[in-house]
């Protein structure tokens, strides 16, 4: 929310900041992040007031690549592993504190601790989900297309600027 006695587009302090439409004309659309990012990167390069500049993604997807099978073996190992390094930390912070010459057994305590609990924790969640989800994904946020926007003081100059770059021969 703009604070209109200001002149400044930052919220004020206490305020939301709440998500608001782009603003500006097309100037270029392109069919990758990639691209926009490419043309916004040639129209800086041509002291463009880039500030104005907006890249939107449009119709968006949410990709999700599988990466590979569960199985007990691979998820009690992740949560051994990430318990081990979580207990590892808990054990050095608490191994500082105690007399010089005996924080070996702290971290080692902490090691352990954290290796047990990553199982039981590993062991609890995957079990929950009745084999409803064996494997494992990472999800993407993309768009069908990317916009680029400018103020409409700079639309024109904009546009010719993207032209240019359309027109140069692709570095392979």
């Amino acid at each position: 929310m703009s604070n209109p006695f200001t002149g400044s587009s930052r919220p004020a302090p206490g305020t939301p900041n709440l998500p608001t439409p782009p603003t500006g004309w097309p100037i270029g659309s392109y069919g990758t992040y990639e691209e926009a990012q490419r043309a916004v990167d040639h129209l800086a390069d041509s002291d463009f007031p880039v500030q104005e500049v907006t890249i939107v993604g449009v119709d968006l997807m949410l990709v999700e690549r599988v990466t590979g099978r569960l199985t007990w073996g691979r998820v009690l190992g992740g949560g051994a592993a990430s318990g081990a390094w979580f207990g590892l930390f808990v054990g050095l912070i608490m191994g500082m504190f105690t007399p010089q010459g005996s924080w070996i057994a702290p971290v080692l305590a902490g090691l352990g601790a954290g290796i047990v609990f990553g199982l039981v924790f590993a062991a609890v969640g995957y079990a929950s989900t009745r084999g409803r989800r064996d494997f494992s994904s990472a999800s993407q946020l993309v768009a069908g297309r990317y916009d680029v926007l400018a103020q409409p003081k700079h639309a024109e100059q904009g546009r010719d600027l993207l032209a240019k770059l359309a027109m140069r021969p692709q570095n392979p």
